[in-house]
């Protein structure tokens, strides 16, 4: 007998509150959030895209804008909504394929309905380096990985390169590495809770229903590595942005402070902004010129994006 097949849509929203990206999120049975969720019809629905379109207005009120292809969740047993609605076979095997949507306009969401705006680093704390390498690193998940990895090189191995120990770089792009692992080490609840285990000592982020935080991560990683070879960003900034507002944009994105005078001296040789002759009055400082992004540039050059050089790079020893 053939297995049911049911294709679902996950989408990432982000938006940006100019310091922190957040992410759309609708609150599901048991209090868990959620990434806006619905199943494609073939016969309703002409092409995905248009799907996740109409039912993501009809969840949250949102339209969406930039909206790209992130990755097609497949895995067998996966915990999805779709598994647990009245009439969806018991035996059905769910097929999400994930979307990443940005947007500069962080639109009001009707009461009426449960989707909220949220920091995506409540989910992800051990991600936001910007003011340092997070305590709790050091002092809660290297123990913990520590006591999983013993006896086992290839697990220590696999621990020093996504958290940047013994004398490895922290690197910004290995978020998915970095959640997949603590999920095989039993070190957060969506684990736990899969596999119907205690649940673990520490609360390591908010965690989501399904494998939410899962296709989190591989937006966060996507849009962390893109925005070096295509202008993304810029669907996170506002029409005049200030040089200082762009880069508060990227060091949110990346997690990471970012060096102000390169940063802006690569920004000059890639052409993909342009001063308006506009002043943005300064809080305490001068004021500062008000600049465009120039998407006329982009649809007659070669793929750019925006070199984000760190102040510094982590290692630890």
């Amino acid at each position: 007998m053939a297995i049911p097949l049911i294709i679902g849509l996950s989408v990432v929203i982000v938006a940006s509150d100019g310091e922190t990206p957040r992410v759309l999120v609708n609150r599901r049975d048991g209090g868990l959030g959620g990434l806006p969720f619905g199943t494609f019809d073939p016969e309703g629905h002409r092409t995905f895209e248009l799907a996740l379109r109409g039912w993501v207005r009809e969840q949250t009120g949102f339209d969406l804008g930039y909206v790209e292809q992130l990755y097609t969740f497949g895995d067998r047993d996966r915990e999805t909504p779709e598994a647990t609605l009245a009439d969806a076979p018991a035996d059905a095997r769910v097929v999400s394929v994930g979307y990443l949507a940005l947007t500069a306009d962080q639109q009001r969401l009707p009461d009426r309905l449960e989707a909220r705006w949220r920091g995506w680093y409540s989910h992800f704390p051990w991600e936001d380096h910007r003011a340092g390498r997070p305590a709790l690193i050091d002092s809660e998940i290297v123990p913990r990985l520590a006591t999983w990895a013993a006896g086992s090189d290839s697990r220590r191995t696999r621990i020093d390169l996504a958290f940047g120990l013994n004398g490895r770089d922290w690197s910004e792009d290995r978020v998915l590495e970095r959640y997949e692992l603590l999920y095989e080490a039993g070190l957060v609840i969506e684990c736990a809770r899969d596999a119907d285990l205690p649940l673990p000592d520490i609360r390591l982020g908010e965690p989501m229903a399904s494998d939410h935080r899962r296709i989190l991560a591989t937006a966060m990683e996507r849009l962390r590595g893109k925005i070096r070879y295509r202008p993304v960003v810029f669907e996170l900034m506002p029409e005049r942005f200030t040089l200082s507002d762009l880069q508060t944009a990227c060091e949110g994105i990346l997690g990471l402070p970012l060096h102000k005078q390169n940063f802006r001296r690569a920004l000059d040789r890639t052409g993909l902004v342009c001063g308006t002759g506009e002043m943005k009055a300064g809080t305490g400082g001068r004021p500062a010129e008000l600049y465009r992004f120039m998407r006329e540039r982009v649809r007659k050059s070669a793929a750019i994006g925006i070199t984000t050089p760190a102040l510094r790079r982590e290692g630890r020893d």
